[in-house]
């Protein structure tokens, strides 16, 4: 009973320190989903760019006038020309 009396005049107290943590945690939050919108904003941004990236690849690696297995396989012949003649030249030494 002597408890609930000392609890009466430290009521006000305690509910004014109630409100303001309340209004505090409802302020942190606010800037919790602004960052996180602007986070969201900039991850939106770089894979708008990056999709773009990918379509130009894409249009160079299927544009008709590109041929990328011819260049790979005439790379892959020159190395084995090369091959050949390292090989040769080591013999003829």
């Amino acid at each position: 009973m002597d408890n609930l009396a000392l609890l009466i005049p430290l009521a006000p107290f305690l509910m004014v320190s109630f409100i303001v943590w309340t209004k505090h945690q409802t302020k942190m939050a606010e800037l919790r989903v602004r960052e996180t919108a602007e986070k969201a904003a900039q991850y939106a941004s770089h894979t708008s760019e990056l999709e773009e990236r990918v379509r130009v690849l894409e249009r160079i690696v299927t544009d008709k006038g590109y041929d990328v297995a011819s260049q790979i396989e005439a790379l892959r012949d020159a190395r084995k020309v090369e091959a050949l003649i390292d090989k040769r030249e080591q013999e003829l030494r």
